[in-house]
């Protein structure tokens, strides 16, 4: 799916059926985007995400921090994190999203994927430590990166292309009904930087 290359006048929901998934196009300027790029991927305390696979906890070449208004402990993979201090930078952008969105937003796992050879495997986001149906915003800064959405039963299957600057948000019964994947791409060899901000059950 190619949508508009700029911030659209309303939300399109790009699920045919089963959930709500809105994509807003481009958000921000691109001078303002690439500046938010560069101040995270600079500033933020960067780590290699772990996951347990086979009974082995293993570790990544993709990065990650984790921020929210409280301590927040966030489980998945089989791995917990405990949520740091929000960045200043991060909250600027928070304000941002929840003014587009309408929502409000406790929390936030920023992602750092180096180059197109990262990605993420098909999965959805249904950790009990989630608002149940809750919003998930996702707002992409760097490389433009395919996304992919897969229903869980027909196994039909939705993509579109998240440009830099641009905001998406995952709600209602998205995460039960459909599968999503950031799929790899040796053509892609910039980095990208992924904050999906997240609301955690207090």
């Amino acid at each position: 799916m190619d949508l508009f290359s700029q911030e659209l006048t309303s939300p399109i929901n790009i699920l045919p059926q089963d959930g709500i998934v809105y994509y807003y196009g481009e958000v921000m300027e691109q001078l303002d985007a690439q500046k938010s790029f560069e101040q995270l991927f600079t500033q933020l305390p960067w780590q290699c995400d772990q996951a347990v696979v086979m009974g082995k906890l293993i570790s990544t070449k993709r990065k990650v921090a984790w921020f929210g208004d409280d301590p927040f402990q966030y489980t998945y993979s089989q791995v917990t994190k405990q949520a740091l201090p929000w960045a200043e930078d991060l909250l600027l952008l928070k304000v941002l999203v929840e003014e587009k969105t309408g929502e409000h937003y406790n929390s936030c796992l920023v992602n750092l994927y180096h180059s197109g050879e990262e990605g993420m495997a098909w999965h959805s986001d249904g950790e009990k430590d989630l608002k149940k149906e809750g919003a998930i915003a996702s707002l992409s800064l760097g490389a433009e990166r395919k996304f992919s959405f897969k229903h869980k039963e027909n196994k039909q299957v939705v993509s579109l292309t998240l440009k830099q600057g641009s905001l998406l948000v995952m709600k209602g019964v998205t995460q039960q009904c459909w599968l999503h994947r950031l799929p790899p791409s040796k053509k892609v060899t910039e980095p990208r930087i992924n904050l999906t901000f997240r609301t955690i059950v207090r």
